[in-house]
């Protein structure tokens, strides 16, 4: 089991509780951006990728396996996840699931939409503590779900060669 990360838009505190968890559980977590995010330690790792669109994203997917924890606010990227059968949280605590994807994707398609006409989208731009503790309480819940998981499969689940 790993713990990947779209590194590019994470915020620092986010990225604290999950170094903190993957330090405590001793789960690698890997952080995948087109650009160097500064102050991994532990059990991170930093998957440094080409600027080219879609890079990081595509790495991610490529190394995920079942019974991994992804971990993104970009929700095309999360439906691609979901679609194979991973875990995924975004950074204010919002469980992606194949029941509730095809909603925020549809959602999120019709914003876009309405921005490209040049029409404004009020968007939370600060992240807060509630944001924080949102995600960490998601983020532990989903976790130990996963490692209870891998610890019953752990002899007999298929080796992932990502």
């Amino acid at each position: 089991m790993k713990i990947l990360i779209d590194a590019d838009s994470c915020p620092a505190m986010v990225r604290d509780v999950i170094l903190k968890a993957a330090s405590r559980t001793n789960v690698a977590a890997i952080f995948t951006a087109n650009r160097l995010i500064p102050g991994l330690w532990g059990n991170g790792v930093m998957e440094l990728c080409s600027s080219e669109p879609g890079a990081a994203d595509n790495r991610i997917v490529a190394l995920s396996c079942n019974g991994d924890l992804a971990v993104t606010r970009d929700v095309p990227l999360a439906k691609r996840l979901v679609e194979k059968g991973i875990a995924v949280i975004n950074d204010r605590g919002r469980v992606f699931t194949k029941e509730n994807i095809g909603e925020y994707y549809s959602l999120r398609c019709f914003q876009v939409g309405i921005i490209e006409t040049g029409a404004e989208i009020i968007r939370e731009k600060t992240y807060n503590k509630r944001n924080l503790k949102n995600f960490s309480n998601g983020f532990d819940a989903l976790l130990t779900k996963l490692l209870k998981y891998d610890l019953q499969l752990s002899k007999t689940k298929p080796f992932c060669s990502s």
